[in-house]
Order: structure tokens, then sequence, then C-alpha cells
């Protein structure tokens, strides 16, 4: 009997050391999977957030083309405003269209990009839900197995109270060593139930955020169409960006083509407007020089004909003389003869140009300086051709520079002879 009860307390003694250090290592893997849990959902966290930013700066790149598109179309509406500098406008504006080509390549690829990463983000979202599903199952099942050797736990107290009832008519020592043992087995039993209790808090609080993780996944997927959505609007607004800019371009260079072939017909007519005066002018000049040659006062310079004025006009008069109206009458002569042959589309003017020298007015005649007498006897002669000569008075054009534009700077009485001048000229308004 007492070889029995030996046998019985060696195999208590040698059970529950094994016990314990099987659940402590239950626990340990416990709170590992909790770690790993945790560190899964902070990387998950991080890569939603990477994802959130790059779309905002997607869509911050889509809104400074937008911008830049509106400018060009803004610039394409200012082209016939600015068609005297085309050619620099031209090469500016292909230059932007250029940079606004190598922007849509680089926005297409961000997108690009960023549906690869939204489809790499799915994927390792369903591959962490799947190993936490898989890691719940197992967590599950070792809860199960803890289960059971509590159950067993409890079975083997109650065969020790058994045995310890039995024991009662024992001797007292054996008996106090058998409650001994029995408060000890309680204890181990009590603190037992206890790891029981927190392994279940712990279960469930990984359950909770296991409800969390997936909570987490599915406003991710959420956010994901919504991405897509947006992806798929900012495609839409791109190929409508690229379809405005193409009709812009061929608008451009439609208009850019009919402002050549104006501007090409412009120079056309003007070359051949230029080429008739020049002729007419040619024929007028060369009838004043045989009209006119040999006379004094009268000489030739380029393409305009100089009067003297001492020819034309009495000293400090805006008067003609009577040799100066037939000086003018004989150039109104030749003017009249082929003013039938130029052309009408001719923008043709015979311009009067007056002349003094540096000597001041006295100031107390008809004329306070001398750039109003030398308009006063440019209009003189101009207003003679107009009136009793009988040409066109829009033909005719009266300009006075007084002392401002001499042919002789030097201080001499031949230079101030020369600088008192009528110039007349056959030129284009």
């Amino acid at each position: 009997m007492a070889l029995q009860r030996r046998s019985g307390q060696r195999f208590q003694t040698s059970i529950w050391p094994g016990f314990v250090d099987a659940m402590t290592g239950l626990l340990l893997v416990l709170i590992f999977l909790l770690t790993i849990f945790m560190v899964a959902h902070f990387v998950l966290r991080e890569t939603v957030s990477g994802q959130e930013s790059e779309l905002d700066a997607l869509s911050g790149e889509l809104g400074t083309l937008s911008e830049a598109l509106g400018l060009e179309r803004r610039r394409a509406s200012d082209l016939e405003a600015r068609l005297g500098t085309l050619a620099d406008s031209l090469a500016l504006a292909e230059g932007k269209l250029e940079q606004q080509d190598s922007q849509l390549v680089s926005l297409q690829a961000l997108r690009t990009a960023a549906e690869d990463r939204a489809q790499a983000l799915e994927d390792e979202l369903a591959g962490q839900v799947a190993l936490a599903e898989a890691t719940q199952e197992e967590l599950e099942t070792d809860l199960a197995r803890a289960l059971d050797r509590l159950a067993l736990a409890e079975e083997l107290s109650a065969r020790q109270e058994q045995a310890l009832q039995a024991a009662d008519e024992a001797q007292r020592e054996s008996e106090v060593e058998a409650q001994a043992r029995l408060a000890e087995q309680q204890g181990i039993a009590t603190r037992a139930e206890a790891r029981r209790l927190q392994l279940g808090q712990q279960v469930a609080a990984l359950r909770r955020q296991l409800g969390q993780l997936q909570a987490l996944l599915d406003d991710s997927k959420e956010r994901d169409q919504e991405a897509q959505a947006q992806i798929e609007n900012l495609g839409q607004d791109l190929n409508a960006a690229l379809a405005r800019a193409a009709s812009e371009e061929r608008r451009r260079r439609m208009l850019e083509e009919s402002e050549r072939e104006r501007l090409a017909k412009e120079a056309e007519e003007l070359r051949r407007q230029a080429e008739d005066l020049e002729r007419y002018r040619s024929e007028f000049f060369g009838q004043l020089r045989e009209l006119l040659s040999g006379q004094e006062g009268v000489r030739i310079e380029g393409d305009r004909f100089v009067f003297s004025s001492e020819v034309l006009f009495p000293s400090g008069s805006a008067d003609l003389s009577e040799k100066g109206r037939e000086q003018v009458a004989r150039v109104a002569g030749i003017l009249r003869g082929i003013i039938d042959d130029i052309p009408s589309d001719l923008n043709w003017v015979i311009r009067v140009d007056g002349h003094t020298d540096t000597t001041p007015l006295s100031g107390s005649g008809r004329y306070s300086d001398n750039w109003e007498l030398s308009q006063a006897r440019a209009l003189s002669v101009v207003r003679y051709l107009s009136g009793p000569l009988g040409l066109p008075p829009g033909r005719l054009s009266a300009n006075g520079f007084g002392e401002f534009q001499p042919v002789d700077s030097s201080n001499t009485a031949e230079a101030r002879a020369q600088n008192r001048r009528i110039e007349l000229k056959l030129t284009e308004k």
C-alpha cells in the first residue's frame, strides 16, 4: 500500500513540469504570431498611404498639364493678333507642344505604374488575408489542444483528490505532506485556468484584429476601385486633351498656311507696285531731267529733284514767284501726262519737302522760325499744284523740316544756299 502511494506521488511530480513548459511555449508562440500580425498591419498601412500619395501626385501633374493645354489654347486664339511675329510664335508653340507631348508620355507612364502598383498591392493584401486566415485556424487548433490539456489536468486533479481521501487513514505526517502537495496541485490548476482565460482573451483580441484587418482590406479594395475609376477618368481627360491639342494644331497650321499665302500675295503685289512705281518714277524724272537740265538752281539728288529756294520764293517769303510758278507748272505738266497711265491700285504721292538754312529769322515777320517758313513754302507749292494746276490733292504731301536736315553742314554762304531748297519726290504713301 505504501509502495503504491509512493509510485503515484512520483508520477504526479514528473508530469506537471512538462505541462507547465508546454503551456509556456504555446503562449510564446501566440505572442510571436501577434507580433507578426502587428508588423504586417503596419506595413500594409504604409503601402496604402504611399499609393494615395502617388495618386495625389498624379492628379497634380494632370492639373498642371490641363493648365498648360488651356494656356496653349489661349495662345492659339491670339494667333491672328500676332501675325507680325508669326515665325517666332510658331517656333515657341512647336517647342511647347513637344514639351506637352513629353509630359503626356510621362503621365501615361505614371498611370501605368500606378495600375501596376495597385495590382501588386491587391495581390499582397490577398496574400496577407490568406496568411491571417491560416494563422487563425492554427490558433484555434492550438486553443482546442490547450483546452484538452486543461481537461486532462482537471481529471488528474480529481484523481489526486480521490487518492488523498483514501490516504486519510494514513499517518499524520503523510496526510500533511499529501495535503501540501494537493494544495500545490490546486495552485497549479488555478494558474492553468488563469492562463486559459488569458489565452481566450488573447484569441478574442486576435479575432478583433483580424476583423479590423479585413475591414482595412475592404476599405483598401474600395479605394483601389475609386483610384481605378480616377485613372480611367484621367485617361479620358487625357485623350480629350490630346484630341483638343491635335485640333488646335490643325487649326493653327491651316491659319499659318493661309497667312503665308496671304503674305506671299501681298508681298508679290507690293513688289509689283514697287516695280510699277519705279518705272513711272523713272519716266517722270527722265522727262524732268530733259526739261530742267541746265537750268540754274535746279539739281538732281538720287530719286528727288531739288529746287533752290531762291528760284521759287523771294527771301523770307512763302509766296511763289513768277519764275517759281513756271518751274512748278513744268513739273505739273509732266506729271499730268503720266497720271492716266499709272494704275489706280498703285498708292503713289508727290512729296514736297521744304528746307531752310540755319540763319534765324528776325521774329518780327510773318513766320516765327525756319521750321514754320519751310512748312509754309512746301504748302504753297502743294496748293499751287492742286489749285491752278489741277493735280489731285490726295496725291500731294507737304512737309517742313526747317534747318534740321542740311545737305551741307559747313558754315559757309555756299552751304547755306544749298540747304535752302524745295525737294520733289514721287514715292509711295
